[in-house]
């Protein structure tokens, strides 16, 4: 099953005193093992780095740390997929057609991705969100 793993569940899934972290955990680990093709926005591995290494959590995730774990548990299991320039605006002219602003437009970005991958799942622990954005994808919008 070809699956993409939204920044909500890449978190929850590698900070252990997240609510959903076992929930999230076992899916990261499912893709890791090759069980899924693991899918990723190549945004989402800035967002990621940058929620990281600014929760208020304790001990601080340092920004060496936040790399390594995006690197270890991410680059190198998931296909990681951009978008050109024309769907980043694609994707920008819809949301302002549709008068959505602020900052759903990263889960916008991530709802294309899932399109241009033809994901079977999309996890995300944000799936209002997404469904909002991308209603003809709510078959596949999923929280773990």
């Amino acid at each position: 099953m070809r699956i993409l793993l939204d920044t909500s569940i890449i978190v929850a899934a590698l900070v252990e005193p997240h609510p959903m972290h076992e929930r999230a955990l076992a899916w990261l680990k499912r893709a890791k093992a090759k069980e899924n093709e693991f899918i990723i926005a190549s945004h989402t591995l800035a967002e990621l780095y940058a929620v990281l290494t600014t929760l208020p959590v304790t001990p601080r995730i340092s920004s060496g740390i936040a790399w390594r774990l995006i690197h270890e548990n991410i680059e190198t299991s998931a296909k990681v997929v951009s978008l050109s320039a024309s769907e980043y605006s694609t994707v920008i002219k819809h949301l302002s057609d549709q008068g959505i602003h602020g900052a759903i437009v990263y889960d916008a970005l991530i709802a294309q991705v899932a399109k241009k991958s033809d994901v079977e799942r999309l996890l995300t622990l944000n799936p209002d969100d997404f469904n909002r954005i991308w209603p003809e994808g709510s078959s596949i919008v999923t929280v773990p």
